[in-house]
């Protein structure tokens, strides 16, 4: 059974920095597309960073790029999010997603991500 287990949430100023982790189990994920995806409230939810797992490709949404950073510990099959410079709409539940196997390309959508994490709430405080 496939299992996301997102940690590392909480309250931070406005400039500040925060690592969220992905505890992945259940399978190899080798070849899948792990993402870090955020949903505020009222609003949809966004695609903010992604990776293959195998690989060395990284995607990340312009709201964020420069400050954050996706990363991954094979040994511990865990997947971080370390976001820095904080701003208060970065406020949302921040979720973790994987897609595969065999996934090539790192998606966007929400929609083609199999397996969901139940979220962990980042605040950022001004």
């Amino acid at each position: 059974q496939v299992q996301l287990v997102e940690s590392g949430g909480g309250l931070v100023q406005a400039g500040g920095s925060r690592r969220l982790s992905c505890a992945a189990s259940g399978r190899t994920f080798r070849s899948y597309a792990m993402g870090w995806f955020r949903q505020a409230p009222g609003k949809e939810r966004e695609f903010v960073a992604g990776c293959i797992w195998s690989g060395g490709s990284t995607k990340y949404a312009d709201s964020v790029k420069g400050r954050f950073t996706i990363s991954r510990d094979n040994a511990k099959n865990t997947v971080y999010l370390q976001m820095s410079s904080l701003k208060p709409e970065d406020t949302a539940v921040y979720y973790c997603a994987a897609d595969g196997p065999g996934t090539l390309v790192i998606p966007t959508s929400p929609r083609p991500y199999d397996y969901w994490g139940q979220g962990t709430q980042v605040t950022v405080s001004s």
